[in-house]
Order: C-alpha cells, then sequence, then structure tokens
C-alpha cells in the first residue's frame, strides 16, 4: 500500500515539475535580460543619466551670450508729467508702452564655466558607470537565485528518491512482520520514517516554490505557478579553478569593474571642485548691451511755430514715430573684482580640498573591497571544491554501507533503527554534495565575471 502511495507521490510531483517546464522555460540569460530591460531600479538609475546629461548640455549652452526681451503697458490718471512740456498736469489719463531688449555675455571668470561643463562630463561618465554597478548586482542576484533554484530542484529529487525506498521497505517489512520474522514494532518505525520522509518531501517541495517565488520577485513577475527555468547541463566541479589567479583577476577588475571606475570619475570631479573654487579669485569680466525704446499718448511732436506769438505747436505724435525716436541703445562692460568675501573662496578651496582627499580615500576603499570579495570568493570556490571532492568519496562509501545495511535490513539482521540512521545519514551526504557543488559553481562564476566574462551557465 505505502509503496503504490509512494509511486503517486512522486508522479504527481513529477507532473508539477516538468509539465510546466515544456510550457514556459526561462534561461539565466533570459531571467537576466528581462531584468535589464524592466527592473525598476536601473530604470532609476538611466533617469539620473539623463538628468546629469540635461546639465552638461545646460552647462554647455551657458557659454553662449543670453538674450531677453521684455515689455510693459502702464495706464495711470491724475497728476502726471507731461513729457512734451515736462511740466505737470492735473487730471491726466496716460497710457505708456516700454520695450526693451538686453543681452550679456561672460567674457572671463576664471575658467569657472569650461571647468564646470569637464566636470558634469566627468560626472555624466560616473552616472553611467553607477547603470552599469547596478545592472551587475542584479545579474549575480539573479544568478544566484536561479542556482537555488536548481539546487532545490535537485533536493527534492534526493528526497522522492528516498521516499520512493522507504516505500518499498514498509512493504517488504510488513511482509516479513506477518511471516513472523520480524516485530511489529518494526513495521511502525519504518512507517514512522516514510512519514518523516513524506515530509521531507513537502519541505523540498516548498523550498523549490519558495526559490521560484524569491526569482520571479527579483523579475517583478507577478506569481505564476507554472514558471519554470531550464535546467542546464553544468560541469562537475573540477581542478579548473587552480587555472584561476587571485592577482590576475584583481588586475583585469580593477580596471573593468564600474563601481571603481565610478570612484575614479568622482575623484576627478573632486578634483575639478578645486579648480572652480580657485577660479572664484580671479576678476571677471562681463560684455552687457541694451535696446530701449517706448510710447506715451500724452506726448505730442511739434508741428510748428506761431508766426505771430513765435510759440510751439504740437500734434498728435504717431506710435510708431514715437517707437523710432525714443530708441536707445547701450553697451557696458563689467569688471567685478573680488577683494574680500568672507572667507568664501578661502572655505570652498579648502573644502574642495578636503572632498579630493576623501574622493581618493574612497578610490582606495573601493580597490580594497574589490580585492576582498575576489579573494573570498576564491576561498569559497576552494573550500567548495575541497568538500565536494571528499564529500563525493564520503558518498561513495556511505552509498555502499547503506546498500548493504539495506540488504542485512532485508533479511531481518538489521533493525529498524539502524537501517534508519544509515538511511538519514546517505540523505544528508546527498545533500552536502549537492550544497558543495551549487557553492562551488556560483563562486567561480563571480571569479568569471570579475574577468569581465558574462554571466551564462
Amino acid at each position: 500500500m505505502y509503496k503504490n502511495i509512494a509511486a503517486v507521490i512522486i508522479f504527481l510531483l513529477t507532473i508539477s515539475v516538468t509539465i510546466p517546464a515544456q510550457e514556459n522555460t526561462w534561461s539565466l540569460e533570459d531571467c537576466i535580460g528581462y531584468a535589464m530591460e524592466n527592473n525598476i531600479a536601473i530604470k532609476q538609475t538611466e533617469l539620473n543619466t539623463r538628468y546629469n546629461q540635461n546639465i552638461l548640455d545646460q552647462s554647455k549652452l551657458s557659454r553662449f551670450p543670453s538674450l531677453n526681451a521684455s515689455s510693459n503697458y502702464s495706464y495711470s490718471f491724475g497728476r502726471a508729467l507731461d513729457q512734451t512740456t515736462y511740466e505737470f498736469t492735473d487730471n491726466q489719463q496716460i497710457n505708456s508702452i516700454s520695450l526693451n531688449v538686453s543681452s550679456g555675455v561672460s567674457l572671463f571668470n576664471g575658467f569657472q564655466k569650461r571647468n564646470s561643463i569637464e566636470q558634469n562630463r566627468i560626472n555624466l561618465m560616473a552616472s553611467y558607470e553607477d547603470v552599469q554597478k547596478i545592472k551587475n548586482d542584479i545579474s549575480l542576484n539573479i544568478a544566484a537565485a536561479y542556482l537555488q533554484i536548481l539546487f532545490s530542484q535537485e533536493l527534492l529529487l534526493v528526497a522522492q528518491n528516498q521516499l520512493e525506498i522507504t516505500g518499498q521497505q514498509v512493504d517488504r517489512t510488513q511482509k516479513m512482520v506477518d511471516a513472523g520474522k520480524l516485530a511489529r514494532g518494526s513495521a511502525l518505525e519504518i512507517q514512522a520514517q516514510y512519514a518523516a520522509e513524506e515530509l521531507n518531501v513537502v519541505n523540498a517541495e516548498n523550498q523549490l516554490q519558495m526559490a521560484y517565488l524569491n526569482l520571479q520577485q527579483m523579475l517583478d513577475l507577478q506569481y505564476d505557478p507554472g514558471f519554470r527555468v531550464n535546467i542546464p547541463d553544468l560541469p562537475t566541479p573540477g581542478d579548473s579553478l587552480m587555472l584561476l589567479n587571485v592577482m590576475d583577476i584583481y588586475g583585469t577588475a580593477q580596471e573593468i569593474m564600474p563601481r571603481i571606475r565610478a570612484s575614479e570619475y568622482n575623484l576627478e570631479s573632486s578634483q575639478l571642485d578645486l579648480d572652480i573654487a580657485k577660479g572664484m579669485r580671479y576678476p571677471s569680466l562681463s560684455l552687457s548691451g541694451n535696446y530701449n525704446t517706448g510710447f506715451s499718448d500724452i506726448r505730442e511732436k511739434l508741428i510748428s511755430t506761431d508766426p505771430v506769438t513765435n510759440l510751439p505747436i504740437y500734434g498728435k505724435y504717431p506710435f510708431f514715430e514715437q517707437i523710432n525716436d525714443n530708441l536707445s541703445v547701450g553697451l557696458g562692460l563689467g569688471l567685478n573684482i573680488p577683494i574680500f568675501n568672507g572667507g568664501q573662496v578661502n572655505s570652498a578651496v579648502s573644502n574642495a580640498r578636503i572632498g579630493i582627499e576623501n574622493a581618493r580615500l574612497e578610490v582606495q576603499n573601493m580597490k580594497n573591497n574589490l580585492y576582498r570579495d575576489i579573494q573570498q570568493a576564491f576561498v569559497d570556490a576552494m573550500a567548495a571544491l575541497k568538500k565536494y571532492e571528499s564529500t563525493g568519496k564520503a558518498l561513495i562509501s556511505m552509498e555502499e554501507s547503506f546498500s548493504y545495511t539495506e540488504k542485512k535490513f532485508e533479511v531481518g539482521l538489521v533493525n529498524t533503527v539502524d537501517y534508519n540512521t544509515s538511511k538519514n545519514q546517505l540523505t544528508m551526504t546527498q545533500s552536502d554534495l549537492l550544497q558543495a557543488k551549487y557553492d562551488f559553481i556560483f563562486k567561480t562564476k563571480i571569479l568569471h565575471f570579475y574577468k569581465g566574462e558574462p554571466i551564462t551557465l
């Protein structure tokens, strides 16, 4: 009976694992590609890059002269100045319009604009590196989640196989109890073991589903029970790791890793901060110009002179004639010489020097962290390889030991407790081997990633 139940459970679990994989499977490259296109954090970082691009474009345009036009209309009444006679009048209603066009350009400001443009260009390059950094981080996280699915998948298969073996022993034990070769307690103990391994299968299946959920959440996908990944042919851990050299990997990584390059760009930006601050000590020279005119409806035009009184005679002053006659053009050259501004320039220069030192330390800190990460990944990979090799040898011995124990159990020479102990040790060894295998694979992927190789399986 238990054997039949085990077969049904294994069949159902196999259906749940294999059928969706035929309908909708994702490779690691599919997952990473999808994240690169849809991840919100990446999109936000890319928006910051566009923002820095706008700042750079604006700083370039600031070198050109400014050009602005303005106009003003006013209406007033009461006491006013007659602009024709320059006498004050009472109860006068006045409509007036003024027009102005102005322009200005900085001729010299201590090279601050030039240095600001270069700084904005470097900040833009740093933001590009920030985008690549977050893409790298997400790629590594997705690879880890993907491998966790593969690991959980194999653990589930181990649990299913152990359940099947125990189910077969349940039937054999019951037959031996019925034949009087074993005590009834042996049947109860093996049935308890079977129940425990049923729970192990359920736990393994739950772990697999949680691994799938974790990957889908990383991809910002709605949970889909039918979501499945491709099962690639993974290489067996071997001595290829010995061909890798930590210093060689580090030498390559510090040249290509975006977190290092971003910190170096930030250092360059800090050095330009100092140049900009020093530029505040220089005089600044600017050129400006303006074009002004206006119209007033109380202003009159001199038409002629009275031949008798010899007094001027005024008439209407048309709009466009006023605009033309009131035209004035001005040019100005401005010089600003900084003498004392409360120590602002000296403080800015001092702060810029502090910023440079801090940025330089940050570059070194990033390089130190990178070296530690590479060294840790290498040590972890070596440890996983050694564990895999030793566990593999132990597994061979454990399988032989369990096979011998199983045969003795079938003829009643070993009790149920010893059988279950041997079987549990075998299961634990299989799990340790799988853990070492996937830990080795992930750490070696990290090392190859630091060498500039894409993450693939």
